[in-house]
């Protein structure tokens, strides 16, 4: 007898675990079934025993990773065995004994940057062994991060051992003196030059990411683009959108603004 399973999710999550199944070919049938909510990972055994009217003739149930309660209860109330399934949807696969589903990139450009936060308080030989793990997870940029008010000696010395050991490096901070420093040592990027410290990009080499003067204020960075163009140097802009609560507001700040219709 062929095994049937039952997946329950929220409506946010609902298609992309149908992709995922539909892409496994697994060998046992399932049903999905959104149980009347938005995000999965609010899901708690209580609610799935109060919703679920309907088993679909499963032989078993997989439950969002995140759901909280007994699922011990939940199936002697159901009858059918429970369980909770990974609590990342692009690891399903693994779950059932697959190889993980890798993303197609090859139409991205993409560049990722590790940031070694407390890097003042750190060793070079420490930054450097860092640097490694990082790249070996696929790091492609090691970013040296400053801290406000704390001395950085050895950064000069860090920057240049990075290099030598075949690192591209970026310096972090919004202390002009660190980024003129961090450029002068070789450093290939520099986060974050601002209107008011463009003059930066002309005493230095290293790519600039450029960066609102002040949160929210995108005319200063369209400035800021708009003087880097006239002077035909290369940069990375980051309008910094806000935390997941506020993504709604954040891209409309990123989006052009609307012509007005004239009457």
């Amino acid at each position: 007898m062929t095994e049937h399973i039952l997946f329950l999710t929220g409506k946010l999550a609902e298609r992309q675990l149908c992709s995922i199944l539909a892409k496994m070919q697994p060998p046992f049938t399932y049903t999905v079934h959104e149980l009347g909510l938005k995000v999965a990972a609010l899901m708690t055994t209580d609610m799935v025993a109060r919703r679920l009217t309907d088993t679909f003739g499963a032989t078993r149930i997989i439950l969002p990773g995140r759901c909280r309660g007994d699922i011990d209860v939940l199936t002697q109330t159901l009858n059918i065995p429970v369980e909770r399934g990974p609590e990342e949807l692009k690891d399903l696969p693994m779950y059932f004994g697959q190889a993980a589903h890798k993303p197609d990139l090859s139409h991205y450009q993409v560049k990722i940057f590790a940031e070694i936060v407390d890097a003042p308080n750190v060793g070079i030989e420490e930054i450097v062994n860092r640097a490694f793990y990082y790249k070996s997870n696929g790091a492609d940029v090691i970013d040296i991060g400053c801290l406000p008010s704390t001395d950085f000696p050895h950064l000069e010395e860090t920057i240049q051992a990075l290099k030598q050991a075949g690192f591209v490096v970026s310096i972090d901070s919004l202390d002009a003196n660190d980024l003129l420093r961090g450029g002068k040592a070789g450093a290939d990027y520099m986060l974050s030059l601002h209107e008011s410290t463009l003059w930066i990009a002309d005493e230095v080499a290293a790519t600039p990411i450029l960066i609102p003067e002040k949160h929210e204020d995108l005319a200063s960075l369209d400035r800021a683009i708009d003087e880097m163009q006239r002077k035909n140097r290369a940069f990375i802009v980051d309008p910094i959108l806000d935390p997941l609560h506020f993504w709604f507001h954040s891209i409309h700040r990123a989006l052009p603004p609307r012509k007005k219709k004239t009457p």
